[in-house]
């Protein structure tokens, strides 16, 4: 029989370091849905099979845009995002709207002021033009509402049953003003955490149309473009840390990303999270947990506790912020993880979702 003694010196002896798994790690063999959840699998895709393909090639920060320096110091900021939402329209929006809002907000993430969109649509043979006109058109005022321009696009069209009515990608430009360092890495033990409203309203509006229920009022999409208030933040003079919009994954994705990229612990208090009822009922009758529904109007920022008040009140006295509020602490405590107070005294953990709860919101 083989000496176990030497095999596991063998094994400690081996150097790990650049070693990377090609395939996600769970044991799947093929595409889920829930690798485009924006949760744990799909940040497995990234992690072990995409950015180990790429190699040398890859360049990806893996924030909401990339910051790219041009000239002679210039920055920009450059994002893409794909948009297959089912249905197209929504209460409160359609995947038109919604194209342009989340590559704007992408920008506006990191401090940019959004300038240029590209547009590309995948269509299936089939689709009604008047859908495709009234997309386009939403498209449009979008665009004009967030002041930036359609420079470019692609239309591509796919036979009938291999696609499913309209897929819409668009791709932006920004420029982030000097001084502006807002990034998922700057959180620091003892800053506030800060939304901007109530959450999980995307989600529930897309799923109580498409399955068809009702909870006594019309829960519409809460989808805008959020760059004018982020300007109002910069413009308190504050120093910004981060700022996300929870999306895919919602709430909780969001706040595990920051606290894993920035290695502190982020404490919530339960009671503090603007959940409407609206949303608390439709995902108790759901099983969801509102932090990991998806939203399209709002974002969460970091900031240093002494300047969470200036920052909050600029916020408030924004269209898109009236309902903002403070709903944690970053900690040095359970460095990577997000915990949340509970009414009771105890403390929960928020994990970072495993796939997705809601498909095709987005």
């Amino acid at each position: 029989m083989q000496d176990v003694t030497a095999v596991v010196n063998d094994v400690s002896d081996l150097d790990f370091e650049g070693w990377a798994c090609p395939v996600p790690l769970r044991d799947i063999p093929s595409v889920v849905m829930g690798h485009g959840g924006g949760g744990a699998m799909s940040g497995e895709l990234i992690e072990h099979l995409f950015l180990p393909a790429y190699g040398a090639a890859a360049a990806a920060e893996l924030g909401d845009s990339a910051v790219l320096t041009v000239g002679s110091g210039t920055r920009l900021a450059f994002s893409t995002d794909s948009f297959v939402v089912k249905p197209m329209f929504f209460p409160g929006g359609s995947i038109g709207d919604l194209a342009v809002n989340g590559t704007v907000n992408d920008l506006a993430m990191s401090g940019a002021t959004p300038l240029f969109l590209s547009t590309a649509f995948i269509l299936a043979e089939g689709t009604a033009l008047s859908d495709l006109g009234r997309i386009a058109q939403a498209v449009g005022r979008a665009a004009e509402d967030a002041g930036v321009r359609l420079v470019t696009g692609d239309t591509k069209v796919v036979e009938h049953g291999s696609g499913d009515g309209v897929y819409l990608n668009t791709s932006g430009i920004g420029v982030i003003p000097p001084g502006v360092d807002i990034h998922a890495r700057r959180a620091l033990p003892g800053d506030a955490v800060l939304v901007s409203g109530d959450i999980g309203v995307h989600g529930v509006a897309v799923m109580s149309c498409r399955e068809g229920l009702e909870f006594g009022t019309t829960v519409e999409s809460d989808t805008a473009a959020l760059h004018g208030l982020v300007a109002a933040m910069l413009a308190t003079g504050t120093g910004l840390h981060v700022l996300r919009d929870p999306t895919r994954g919602g709430v909780s994705a969001s706040l595990n990303e920051i606290a894993r990229a920035s290695d502190v612990g982020i404490e919530l208090v339960e009671r503090l999270l603007p959940v409407p009822p609206a949303v608390r009922d439709a995902c108790s009758l759901l099983g969801l947990d509102p932090l990991q529904v998806a939203n399209e109007g709002k974002l969460i920022a970091i900031v240093p506790a002494e300047d969470a008040d200036r920052v909050l009140a600029a916020m408030q006295a924004h269209p898109l912020g009236r309902s903002a509020c403070r709903i944690g602490s970053c900690v040095p405590e359970h460095a990577g993880m997000v915990v949340a107070k509970t009414g009771l005294g105890g403390s929960r953990v928020i994990g970072l979702p495993i796939g997705e709860q809601l498909p095709r919101i987005c």
